[in-house]
């Protein structure tokens, strides 16, 4: 009776063993739970690109996919996986409101597929100092951080609130910072001074605001997005007066060359943004080479 009781022990334990093994082995690393995908922006965007870019050269990333879709689509997703705390990969940039609303982090990138950190420039054009001085010292001194212009892209999206009006109520709860920017200078007679801008979010709400700032100082300020060649070529030519859109070095790098010595640079207007591939901060990796590779 003994031998038989030592006997269903032994097999219990055993049973156990194998049945703990079978769990872990069922186990998903977050790799697997993603599907080995990528969950991507539009097909045409740059950093499309740069991901299946990063498909093809991280030995972690052989064998995945990218799900391109929208913007939208990828930020709903996203939305999503953190309500459930579940992993996902998406591409990312800064500043975005996606920073001020959810706890991201960039992975790693070793192979610098993404580039390095980049800062927006205002430039302006030839002239413009000798011709609209105060203009000129105003936009000279316009500086922002990433965190501020996060928030306020937040603010836009949640309250569904147009750019201009983003831009207008920083300016009026930043009096103190908007007086260091015109300190000093004298104000205008409906000078005109046209800004010009690429149609993205971060630099349409640091653009509406250097606007606004300018016209409180009496200029008769015209504001308008454009493409980022014709920006660099209408500045060149003196068309338009000044922009604080440029990215360099990798974004505008091209046309910053293209042009160079043709517009006066200023220098950046904030530091810190930044492209590449993002994950919620309660996942445990933290490079593109922390990832499986596709069986």
């Amino acid at each position: 009776m003994i031998k038989w009781k030592r006997l269903a022990v032994i097999a219990s334990v055993t049973l156990s063993i194998v049945l703990v093994g079978c769990g872990q082995e069922k186990q998903q690393s977050d790799s697997e739970k993603m599907d080995f995908t990528i969950t991507g922006l539009e097909p045409g965007a740059g950093q499309t690109e740069l991901n299946n870019q990063a498909i093809e050269e991280y030995e972690s990333l052989a064998g995945w996919e990218q799900q391109t879709s929208s913007t939208g689509a990828m930020l709903s997703a996203l939305d999503e996986a953190i309500d459930n705390e579940e992993p996902i990969m998406i591409t990312a940039w800064s500043p975005h409101y996606m920073f001020a609303k959810w706890d991201l982090k960039y992975l790693d990138d070793p192979k610098g597929i993404f580039g390095q950190e980049q800062q927006a420039i205002t430039i302006v054009r030839k002239g413009l100092e000798e011709d609209i001085p105060g203009a000129y010292e105003i936009l000279d001194r316009i500086q922002f951080e990433v965190p501020e212009i996060e928030a306020a892209l937040l603010t836009a999206n949640d309250k569904e609130l147009e750019i201009p009006e983003v831009a207008q109520q920083w300016v009026d709860k930043n009096q103190e910072v908007v007086t260091t920017w015109t300190e000093g200078i004298e104000a205008a007679d409906s000078t005109p001074i046209e800004l010009v801008s690429t149609p993205w979010d971060e630099v349409l709400f640091t653009g509406n605001v250097a606007k606004i700032v300018l016209e409180q100082q009496g200029y008769n300020v015209t504001f308008t997005p454009l493409d980022p060649a014709i920006l660099f070529q209408s500045i060149s030519n003196g068309e338009a007066d000044a922009s604080l859109a440029p990215w360099i070095p990798t974004t505008h790098g091209a046309l910053y060359e293209e042009y160079e010595g043709e517009f006066v640079d200023l220098g950046p207007n904030f530091d810190g943004a930044k492209i590449g591939l993002a994950v919620p901060a309660y996942m445990e990796v933290d490079s593109l080479e922390d990832f499986e590779p596709a069986e």
